[in-house]
This record gives structure tokens, C-alpha cells and sequence, in this order.
């Protein structure tokens, strides 16, 4: 069995309530609730893999507006102690999960500022989210094997979070296509 997993609702508007071979979790945005949720889903049963499918903001120019699998994932809005941005005092950088792909940069805010999105890319990223980092170490603590799948919703600039909102359905009819192509459903 597998583990679908969502930020919110709307992400999987397009999926049917039941999905053969997978459960389903949305655990609300941010890095704690991706967190916490997470962990309850993973003390309660076991699965063969964690599937995460999700928006993000496209945060390079060449990232086209479709599904993108991401093998990377890093902290946009963290300090070590000597104020390194991206470095945590106590967790990993980056976590890497699979073979070539997308890095992701997660923090807790929706990006919506070009001067931020620059900055985030200058860390190496090319998406930006509210959890994949999160899933991703949580996966790690259980060894459970994780595979992130992002539709491109926005540019992470002035005006997307309007842009959200009215890309969020067509995102998740591509994620739900893609799901069925890479699982045979």
C-alpha cells in the first residue's frame, strides 16, 4: 500500500476518493503540520512508499507550467548560528531522495515577492513549497522510500497567490494523470 499525500484539499480535487492501492493523507500547510500528520500516518501503518503530489512556484524562468518530479529538497527561511541562510543549526541542508530532478526550496510562506524568489533561487532551487521538506525528513526518520511529484502553479512573484487559486484544479487534474501514468491506474 501506498500513501497519497497532500498539503490541502484542492490539491487533489481532481482524484477519486478512492485510489486503488493507495491511502490518502492531507495534513494542512507548512512545515509542522506536514510534520506532524506525517508522523500519526506513519505510527499508524505501514507503506511501501509515500507519494507527495502538491503546487509549487516555478522560481527559475526555464521551469515550464507542467509536472515536475523533485529529488531535492532544502529550507528557504532558516539560519544557522552564524545567520547562513538555508543552513539549519541542526538538520541537514539538503535532503536528496531520488535520482535527477527538481530541488525545492520549502519554508513556511507563500512566495509571492520576485526579490524573494531570487534569493531562494540563489540557494540552488528552481520550485518553492510549504512542506516537501518536511515529508521528506519524516520519510527518512521511518525509511519509508518518498517520490514528490509538483505541478507548476505560479512563478512565485507579484500576484500568485491570485495565481494559486485559479490554477489549483488544473494542477491537480496533471498530477492525477501523471499519478496513473507512473502507477498503471
Amino acid at each position: 500500500m501506498r500513501l497519497l499525500v497532500a498539503a490541502l484539499d484542492r490539491e487533489l480535487v481532481a482524484f477519486p476518493d478512492d485510489l486503488p492501492g493507495f491511502d490518502r493523507l492531507v495534513t494542512g500547510p507548512g512545515k509542522l503540520q506536514a510534520t506532524h500528520a506525517l508522523t500519526r500516518a506513519l505510527e499508524r501503518s505501514s507503506y511501501d512508499e509515500i507519494v507527495v503530489v502538491g503546487t509549487a512556484g516555478a522560481i527559475h524562468e526555464d521551469v515550464e507550467a507542467t509536472v515536475h518530479e523533485v529529488t531535492a529538497a532544502i529550507q528557504h527561511d532558516v539560519t544557522d548560528l552564524d545567520n547562513v541562510v538555508g543552513q539549519h543549526v541542526s538538520l541537514p541542508a539538503m535532503l536528496s531522495f531520488g535520482g535527477s530532478g527538481h530541488t525545492i526550496a520549502t519554508g513556511d510562506h507563500f512566495v509571492d515577492d520576485a526579490d524573494v524568489a531570487a534569493g531562494i533561487r540563489d540557494l540552488g532551487a528552481t520550485l518553492v513549497d510549504m512542506e516537501v521538506y518536511a515529508y521528506v525528513w519524516v520519510a527518512q526518520q521511518y525509511d519509508v522510500p518518498i517520490r514528490v511529484l509538483k505541478a507548476v502553479s505560479d512563478r512565485a512573484q507579484d500576484g500568485a497567490l491570485s495565481d494559486w487559486g485559479e490554477a489549483t484544479d488544473a494542477c491537480s487534474v496533471l498530477l492525477l494523470e501523471r499519478v496513473r501514468s507512473n502507477y498503471g491506474l
